[in-house]
């Protein structure tokens, strides 16, 4: 079992010390567990394979997470084995408890490694956790096609695009940072990350700019639609200021005309209200 610093020395003790299962042994604790749901049985199952966890949860100790919280996912992932495990098959419990013990332990460095989360797909995740020891694979490598170009050599044995690869290196090469840690400090100005951000939103003279114009176009509207009649006002509501659009034939019903008559009313609506707009062109910017 591979070393694993940080782990408790009583863990370590009941790990190593738990006696490995014949393979009968271990299908007839698998049944009582399944069948019975015997605790007992589910305690010297999980025990027994205890040192399995802590051997995968060593390989995973290069990412910066407590040693203890990797064992604890692993645990998880081994009780997660157990409960699906069907002693039918000719299959021993640790070849099928080794996939959900590592998945567990993957799930918990990818969703606590970085406060960025990362990429959930399997293209993503296979990156992720491949990305170092193929770069320590291609570093011991002979020749020049070994190092020319690293990353390219990752993307085609992934069969993912090279962007891919080198955002993902881009992470792994460095840690999270805060926005609010400073860059330059003195006494009388404290500079943050923050302030080297760039804002792409509109400048505040530009918003304020924006705000009065819609006012000023709403106040124009407002005051030419008063020169439409009643059922002018109707039809054009219907047919250009409401969200839901009404068709011609079926307000033609609605007035009893036909669906000619209301473009015809449309028509002479939308001139009445150029001709009443037109006398603001010169009072700001045009109206749309």
């Amino acid at each position: 079992m591979a070393y694993m610093p940080g782990i408790s020395r009583e863990l370590l003790k009941a790990a190593t010390s738990a006696p490995f299962l014949e393979r009968e042994e271990e299908r007839i604790l698998a049944l009582a567990w399944r069948d019975r749901q015997d605790q007992h049985a589910l305690h010297r199952l999980t025990a027994a394979h205890m040192r399995l966890v802590i051997a995968i949860a060593a390989r995973f100790r290069h990412y910066g997470l407590a040693a203890a919280d990797l064992v604890q996912e692993g645990h998880i992932g081994l009780l997660e084995a157990a409960a699906r495990f069907e002693p039918e098959r000719d299959v021993r419990f640790s070849t099928y408890a080794t996939w959900w013990i590592r998945a567990s332990i993957q799930d918990y460095v990818l969703r606590n490694w970085s406060i960025v989360r990362g990429g959930t797909s399997s293209a993503q995740k296979a990156l992720f956790f491949n990305l170092r020891r193929l770069r320590a694979r291609l570093a011991q490598g002979s020749g020049a096609a070994h190092c020319a170009d690293p990353l390219q050599s990752i993307a085609d044995a992934l069969k993912l695009p090279r962007a891919d690869v080198e955002l993902m290196d881009s992470r792994l090469g460095g840690g999270d940072a805060s926005l609010n840690a400073q860059m330059i400090s003195d006494d009388a100005n404290a500079t943050e990350r923050m302030d080297f951000l760039v804002d792409d939103g509109p400048l505040p003279d530009e918003i304020v700019e924006e705000r009065v114009d819609q006012d000023r176009r709403a106040r124009w509207l407002t005051d030419a639609l008063a020169v439409l009649n009643e059922r002018e006002l109707r039809i054009l509501r219907e047919r250009r200021l409401n969200d839901s659009v009404v068709t011609l034939e079926a307000l033609g019903e609605s007035l009893g005309i036909s669906k000619e008559r209301v473009r015809q009313i449309e028509n002479r609506a939308l001139g009445k209200l150029r001709r009443a707009l037109s006398v603001h062109q010169d009072d700001g910017p045009p109206v749309d």
